[in-house]
């Protein structure tokens, strides 16, 4: 679907994941949705054959309103903005958008600014003292502007898919990840 520059794409509503009732969550993506752990081990363990990351783009980048507030931003404040897929065999599982405001880049937080095609979680979670702030989840459809990002691979978009975004503090510095579940995601039982 193109979009011409006067349409604005807004953003999904995230809510909490402990005010979100089980139930009203897809079955296929629900346990992914509410797994605490690593989504880098998980999908490596789910994936039979070769898991990869692929960055889509990386550079400094504006946050969009929701993201900005949940990392406590300045308008106009400029953040590391990387963009990957997930990938199981060459075939996108998850879409993932990170930001990391330039002030969390220093100390030991700067080598995240260096990961190229190396998962972001094998290194939150190789940190004993990263800790997980908070996750919300969102049904995304065709108005928000994550959805065109996750699905832009698709030639036939679903009409929802659904992701969930973490506030992570890393060496005493925050970044925002969110991570969207694409539609050939298998379903994972806990």
């Amino acid at each position: 679907m193109i979009h011409s520059r006067k349409t604005s794409l807004s953003e999904p509503r995230w809510v909490g994941l402990d005010q979100v009732r089980s139930s009203l969550l897809p079955l296929k993506v629900s346990a992914w949705l509410r797994d605490s752990g690593s989504l880098t081990r998980a999908l490596t363990s789910a994936c039979e054959g070769r898991f990869e990351v692929q960055v889509q783009k990386q550079g400094w980048g504006k946050s969009l309103p929701g993201e900005r507030s949940e990392l406590n931003m300045a308008a106009g404040v400029l953040s590391l903005v990387r963009e990957v897929k997930l990938l199981c065999n060459d075939e996108p599982w998850v879409f993932a958008r990170t930001l990391i405001p330039a002030t969390s880049l220093r100390g030991a937080a700067r080598r995240l600014a260096h990961l190229g095609n190396r998962p972001l979680g094998a290194v939150l979670f190789s940190n004993p003292h990263t800790r997980r702030l908070g996750i919300q989840v969102a049904r995304l459809t065709a108005q928000h502007a994550l959805f065109h990002a996750a699905c832009s691979h698709l030639e036939r978009p679903p009409r929802e898919i659904w992701g969930r975004r973490t506030l992570f503090s890393y060496a005493a510095k925050p970044l925002l990840v969110n991570e969207i579940f694409l539609p050939v995601i298998p379903e994972r039982r806990k």
